[in-house]
């Protein structure tokens, strides 16, 4: 079911305070704990902070496919290979973190002027089939909170090994 302009209002300003809350987790983690994995198969923080970046930079683009172009194809891509195949941990941290305020700050201007018309925008998505713009905005109006409630129980691990 479609979202009210209130519920969508209420997305884009969660979606505008994501970048805040990953920081203010990240604030907590003692640098030698940026790095430290909760067990295999799981990110560190350091690793968490670079996905962010990977994953809003993909996400800038896909709502922008949906938005300009006919019949969009959203491409898929598998986050624990690119955090291998980019080596995460030897990339700038802070520069990842950057890039996530940037592209966060650029895209909530974009959202709060999309008309209706806008938010029935459809494309297809290699992994999951239909994706709609309110489909994008139920995602990544949560996404950096998830990522965010992650890095704090890193910590809490990290703490209690």
């Amino acid at each position: 079911m479609p979202y009210t302009p209130a519920e969508r209002a209420a997305l884009i300003e969660r979606y505008a305070h994501g970048p805040t809350l990953l920081k203010r987790a990240l604030a907590k983690v003692p640098p030698e704990a940026l790095q430290w994995k909760p067990a295999a198969g799981r990110w560190s923080a350091h690793e968490i902070i670079v996905h962010c970046a990977d994953s809003e930079t993909n996400a800038h683009m896909r709502l922008r496919y949906l938005l300009a172009e006919p019949e969009p194809l959203i491409v898929g891509y598998d986050q624990d290979g690119w955090a291998l195949a980019f080596d995460y941990h030897a990339h700038p941290i802070d520069l990842a973190l950057a890039t996530v305020e940037a592209v966060r700050a650029n895209t909530v201007p974009l959202l709060k002027r999309m008309t209706d018309k806008d938010w029935q925008r459809v494309g297809k998505h290699t992994e999951s089939g239909r994706y709609a713009a309110e489909d994008w905005l139920a995602i990544y109006g949560e996404h950096l909170e998830k990522h965010a409630r992650q890095v704090e129980r890193n910590l809490a691990e990290w703490k209690a090994r």
